[in-house]
């Protein structure tokens, strides 16, 4: 499983330890990642996704899933997040 935020496309950062004698190593510095789940008033579950804590925050600033979803543009988001969408979309017109 990649270890990439489906909010904020956060991924890996790369590096080098140094130590006192400039041997140099490489590492990487993982993102925060958080499985959280959160209420669709839409589809009427919950919905589970992995996010960086900025990604959390992000989603919970917007108004919940369902707000944050409607509200971003296609291009921005990932392809699970398009999926879920997608069904949010379908479920609202069928409310309707």
């Amino acid at each position: 499983m990649a270890r990439v935020c489906t909010v904020s496309g956060k991924k890996p950062h790369f590096g080098n330890n140094v130590s006192h004698a400039n041997n140099k190593t490489r590492r990487r510095w993982q993102p925060n990642l958080q499985v959280c789940s959160f209420p669709s008033e839409i589809l009427g579950k919950a919905v589970s996704l992995r996010l960086t804590a900025n990604g959390i925050r992000t989603i919970e600033h917007n108004g919940g899933i369902d707000a944050w979803l409607i509200g971003t543009r296609n291009s921005r988001l990932s392809e699970t997040a398009l999926k879920l969408k997608k069904r949010l979309v379908k479920a609202q017109a069928r409310a309707k």
